[in-house]
């Protein structure tokens, strides 16, 4: 009896301490995600096929990468809404902050190269199955177009 105690009670505080710092980790993610999107606003990201035409560009593969892991509480509350059914929404904000990280990272590399645009955006998501705590990995890539020295033209206009 003492050990079923145990067992129960072992699970009530993962789940407690999964639910605490998985929020934490969260909302720390989304405050840093927040202030470096405001600092990298003035690149233009378009899910677009056709590149601008008023000017002569290099154009480069860029990426972003990134895998987020869910904590026991978003396991276990996936666990449930799997048996009843329904939208798995503990889900959802973790996979907006990874698409959102990824788009990130694919536009710091953009911005290395000194590019005007990322065109033909584009993201691929892959589950990864860790045990009973499950994670996931966002890639970003597109087409960045890094004007061409001695060409005119305006490199923000869209």
């Amino acid at each position: 009896m003492n050990g079923l105690l145990l067992q129960a009670g072992s699970v009530v505080a993962l789940l407690v301490l999964g639910y605490l710092f998985g929020r934490l980790a969260e909302k720390r993610h989304y405050r840093r995600i927040i202030e470096r999107e405001a600092q990298m606003q003035s690149l233009p990201v378009v899910a677009s096929r056709y590149p601008p035409e008023d000017r002569a560009y290099q154009q480069q593969l860029v990426t972003g990468s990134v895998v987020i892991a869910s904590d026991y509480f978003k396991a276990f509350l996936a666990g449930l809404i799997n048996i009843f059914g329904g939208r798995v929404t503990p889900f959802e904000s973790m996979l907006d902050r990874a698409r959102r990280e990824a788009l990130l990272r694919m536009k710091e590399q953009a911005l290395a190269l000194e590019a005007a645009y990322v065109f033909n955006i584009k993201f691929d998501t892959t589950r990864i199955a860790t045990g009973k705590v499950g994670a996931m990995e966002v890639l970003a890539y597109g087409t960045a177009m890094i004007p061409m020295a001695g060409t005119d033209g305006n490199a923000h206009e869209v």
